[in-house]
C-alpha cells in the first residue's frame, strides 16, 4: 500500500501523485508497486526491499544521490501471538525531493506521524528527526506498558500455583531482549548521522538530534533495568511457585494420614475374628470415639508443627 502525503497550514493532506516535499508512505508493497516506486522514483529497488525484510539491521547507505536509513521500530503484535512486542525495521528514504518511508507492517509510529499537526513534509530533515523522536517515545510508552503489565502479573503469581503467569513473564522477557538489541543499534545510526553535514546545518536539528539521542539512551538504561528485574522476578517465582505446591502437597499428605488414623482403627475391629469388646452394647460409640480423639489429636500436633 502506497500513500502520499503532503504537509498543509491544516495538517496532512493525501495526494495522487508525489510531488515536490511530499511523504511517501509505503507499506508492505507488492512486487508491481515496487517496481513503480523504483521507477517513479528513480531509488535504488534495494532501499525499498532492504527494509522489507524482518531480520534487516538497523544501518544507513547512500546510493545515487539517495540516502537509506534503516531503523528498528517497536511493534505491538498482542499477546496472543506469542511475545507481546518485538521490533520491526523502518526504512527512510532520503532524496532531495522527497521523503519515503517503507514497512513491511503497520507501525505506532507512521501512526503517530501522521496524525501529527503541524508537520511540515518539505522540511525533509527536520521531518526525519520528527519521526526519530516519536520512535524514541514510543519505545519509552512501551516499556511503560510492559512494566505496568509486569506489575499485575507480579500479584498474580504470589499465589500461582501453574506455570501460565510465568509463561507470560517469559514472554515479556523475550520483549525486552528485542528492545536492547535495537535500541543499540539504533543507538550506533543516531550517532552516525551526528557526524553527518546532514544535520549540521541548522543548530537547531542538531540539538534535536541530540535529545533523540539522549531519550534513547534513557530507553536503553530503562530497558537493561527491567530486563534486569524481570530476569530476577522469573527465578524468584518459579520457586514461590514451587512453594506454594509443597504447601498444598503437605497440607493433602497431613489430611490423608489424618483420614488413614480411623480407617486403621475401623479395619482392626472389622476383622472376622474374636476381638476385644465386640459383646459390649457400648463398643460402637467408644471406638467411635477413641477414632475421633486420635484424630483430633494427631491434627492439633500436626497444626502445632504448622503441618496444616
Amino acid at each position: 500500500m502506497i500513500t502520499i502525503y503532503q504537509g498543509t497550514e491544516s495538517g496532512l493532506e493525501i495526494i495522487a501523485q508525489p510531488t515536490s516535499g511530499c511523504w511517501i508512505n509505503v507499506v508492505d508493497p507488492s512486487s508491481e508497486e515496487i517496481a513503480q516506486l523504483t521507477e517513479t522514483l528513480s531509488i535504488p529497488q534495494d532501499f525499498i526491499t532492504y527494509p522489507l525484510d524482518m531480520d534487516e539491521r538497523a544501518r544507513t547507505e547512500k546510493e545515487d544521490g539517495a540516502t537509506l536509513i534503516v531503523l528498528r521500530v517497536p511493534s505491538f503484535q498482542g499477546e496472543a501471538l506469542g511475545v507481546p512486542y518485538i521490533t520491526v525495521p523502518l526504512g527512510i528514504v532520503l532524496t532531495d525531493w522527497f521523503v519515503a518511508t517503507v514497512c513491511k507492517v503497520e507501525t505506532s509510529v507512521i501512526e503517530t506521524l501522521s496524525r501529527a499537526r503541524a508537520l511540515s513534509t518539505g522540511k525533509r530533515n527536520r521531518f526525519i528527526l520528527r519521526m526519530l523522536r516519536i520512535t524514541a517515545n514510543r519505545y519509552l510508552n512501551d516499556l511503560r506498558s510492559i512494566d505496568n503489565t509486569v506489575d499485575a502479573l507480579e500479584d498474580r503469581l504470589q499465589h500461582a500455583l501453574r506455570n501460565r503467569e510465568l509463561m507470560e513473564l517469559l514472554q515479556y522477557q523475550k520483549s525486552l531482549v528485542y528492545f536492547t538489541t535495537a535500541l543499540k543499534s539504533d543507538e550506533l545510526i543516531l550517532r552516525q548521522l551526528q557526524k553527518y553535514q546532514l544535520f549540521q546545518q541548522y543548530p537547531e536539528d542538531l540539538d534535536l538530534l541530540e535529545d533523540v539521542l539522549t531519550e534513547v539512551q534513557q530507553a536503553i538504561e530503562m530497558t537493561n533495568i527491567s530486563s534486569n528485574i524481570l530476569t530476577q522476578m522469573v527465578a524468584a517465582f518459579a520457586s514461590i511457585i514451587s512453594n506454594n505446591l509443597n504447601v498444598v502437597m503437605r497440607f493433602l499428605a497431613s489430611v490423608t494420614i489424618i483420614l488413614s488414623l480411623p480407617t486403621m482403627i475401623a479395619s482392626f475391629f472389622g476383622m472376622n475374628v474374636l476381638v476385644p469388646l465386640a459383646q459390649r452394647a457400648w463398643a460402637f460409640p467408644f471406638i467411635l470415639g477413641t477414632a475421633i480423639l486420635v484424630c483430633a489429636s494427631v491434627a492439633v500436633l500436626f497444626w502445632k508443627k504448622n503441618w496444616l
